[in-house]
């Protein structure tokens, strides 16, 4: 089968961050691309509780870029194996299903849940993340599988850039009739958004902003509309395009430009104190934050904007950090990491965020498929590279890879 694989080695990694400050193309194409285009046998389910599936669609998430561009931090490394597919927003039908799978079969259209935590990795009894519904796990390099947080960061699973994967039963969600596959494979990112929200949910009355109206932001927006959730959403934004996406996914506010601080105090009420030196902060403002970039600026601004006793979840991935923490201290603020899918109380009982998502979706309460804005077939990967490194100038707003 074809797949596009992803590999790194310390010469090579060293190579590339010269050369990647000359042209970022050397990290996707030429003799030092971190991916290449490979044919692999087709995977075989490890045990009786796994399928496997053939691939109808892979969305591309910001951090697949980030992987390839080599912008994540080291820290990550002991929780991931190489080489293997990219790839995490996953749609497809089930081909083989093993005789310990209950409820799906061959031709079921499925998104795939990409986390390797206990239950993939045959661990018992389950580590305390896991058995409190967490959306992280303690295990991500234990186990009978090799290291890797997700499907796309372990050697044995393969992502979504591989025409087929297999995955664990527990990681598995059948999509309703009338779903499509593009619906499945935007169900992780929507998920993402909507652990986010659900793990720092908005109260009643209560003044939100969103930093950064990407993907990502403004499916945060969507999220928090699908849960009538009676709070007022503002949207920081880099470009009149991301305004008017973020307009259109329900925020009340926008703000841009140098002057958001001032932007920010006529909507909450806040109030604006300049130091002695250095950025001014703000008194009153927010009282949840969500940061879409999780960067030392972004970070930064949002501890600003906050109120006292604020919550500001840390939604993007990151390298190092560096910031003045004195508003945290100042203000009581709480920094809450957000990642991957947890579970939660919903209707009564307790939900994978997978299902909480695709509830939502079938019943209308999201618009997702608009934004679909570029697909590409697997050996145009070099053309998705250079699409989402430059969305501003394409339009681009979600990429796919479709396979039929």
């Amino acid at each position: 089968m074809k797949a596009v694989q992803f590999d790194i080695k310390i010469p090579q990694y060293l190579a590339l961050k010269v050369l990647g400050t000359v042209t970022k193309r050397a990290y996707y194409s030429g003799p030092l691309s971190t991916v290449r285009m490979v044919d692999l046998p087709e995977p075989s389910i490890p045990s009786p509780d796994w399928v496997k599936i053939k691939v109808s669609r892979c969305g591309i998430c910001t951090s697949d870029i980030s992987t390839i561009l080599l912008k994540n931090s080291p820290a990550w490394t002991p929780y991931t194996s190489f080489p293997a597919a990219p790839g995490h927003e996953i749609g497809g039908i089930i081909v083989e299903a093993g005789g310990g799978v209950e409820n799906l079969r061959a031709g079921d259209l499925v998104a795939v849940c990409p986390v390797l935590n206990c239950a993939t990795r045959g661990i018992e009894p389950v580590c305390d993340a896991c058995r409190n519904g967490l959306s992280s796990c303690e295990n991500f390099a234990e186990g009978v599988l090799p290291p890797g947080q997700a499907v796309d960061l372990c050697t044995s699973t393969l992502g979504g850039y591989s025409e087929y994967i297999i995955a664990h039963k527990s990681q598995v969600f059948k999509m309703p009739a009338g779903m499509s596959a593009q619906d499945a494979a935007l169900v992780e990112p929507f998920s993402i958004a909507l652990e986010t929200v659900l793990s720092n949910l908005p109260q009643k009355g209560e003044q939100v902003l969103v930093i950064g109206g990407g993907v990502i932001g403004t499916l945060i927006v969507q999220a928090i509309r699908a849960l009538d959730i009676p709070c007022e959403i503002t949207v920081a934004v880099s470009s009149s395009f991301t305004r008017e996406l973020a307009r259109k996914a329900g925020a009340d506010h926008t703000i841009s430009g140098k002057n958001i601080l001032q932007q920010a105090s006529q909507i909450t009420g806040g109030k604006c104190y300049t130091p002695l030196m250095g950025p001014a902060a703000m008194m009153g403002g927010f009282n949840r934050v969500f940061d879409c970039f999780s960067t030392s600026s972004s970070v930064g601004s949002a501890m600003r904007l906050a109120r006292t006793g604020a919550v500001i979840s840390l939604v993007g991935i990151s390298g190092q950090l560096k910031f003045d923490p004195t508003m945290i201290w100042l203000k009581l603020i709480s920094l809450k990491g957000s990642l991957y899918y947890g579970f939660h109380e919903w209707k009564g009982k307790r939900r994978h965020v997978f299902e909480i998502a695709i509830g939502l979706m079938s019943e209308g309460r999201v618009k997702l498929a608009d934004m679909v804005t570029h697909t590409f077939r697997l050996d145009e990967y070099k053309k998705m590279m250079r699409v989402n490194i430059n969305k501003g100038r394409y339009g681009a707003i979600k990429t796919m890879f479709v396979y039929d």
